[in-house]
């Protein structure tokens, strides 16, 4: 059996013999236009839109993904507050305590002195890296009283050492204000 366009092939000679009425190829190319034009103005902004949804609610999902696989660092961790509200406003009772006074040393005492600051800044992580070591603990025993107690008495210890170098670097400094004074009056 032939197809049609095997017949067509075959009669070519029959279906060229006549050219196009006068005028066709203007009426075809006004009414290309014209479907054009008008598919155009029927175009709308909702695909558009659809699509900047869809990429706006992929890339913020992907985000989302990577950040709680590969950024955030605490899923072996459970901070004091996680275990109940009384302690969590005692856990945010210190943080505040502990910044207001990192603050203090930075601003006042230690802006001047790159490496006692370093020095600081080191041993603060060593007694963070033992509260580390306790919020591990912690998600392993989320009822461990001694845990928590321990968590508690690493805030009193840190801030209670924040606060005896505030002190001794304000006696350093009130120190050095009164000799500089007894100088400049003796002279």
């Amino acid at each position: 059996m032939k197809t049609i366009e095997d017949i067509i092939r075959e009669n070519r000679n029959l279906f060229d013999d006549r050219e196009p009425v006068e005028g066709h190829f203007e009426r075809f190319e006004w009414k290309l236009e014209r479907r054009l034009h008008s598919q155009a103005r029927k175009r709308s902004i909702v695909p558009y839109l659809l699509k900047a949804a869809v990429v706006t609610v992929l890339v913020t999902l992907s985000s989302l993904w990577v950040w709680d696989n590969f950024i955030r660092q605490d899923k072996d961790r459970m901070a004091l507050g996680d275990v109940s509200p009384e302690y969590r406003e005692v856990e945010n009772y210190y943080v505040h305590q502990v910044k207001s006074m990192e603050e203090e040393l930075d601003t006042y005492y230690l802006s001047d002195n790159p490496e006692q600051k370093k020095m600081l800044e080191q041993e603060i992580k060593s007694m963070d890296s033992v509260y580390v070591q306790l919020q591990k603990d912690l998600k392993a025993n989320p009822n461990d009283e001694r845990i928590i107690n321990a968590m508690i008495e690493h805030y009193q210890a840190k801030v209670e050492v924040l606060s005896y170098i505030i002190n001794q670097l304000k006696t350093i400094r009130n120190q050095n204000q009164k000799s500089q004074k007894n100088e400049s009056t003796s002279i």
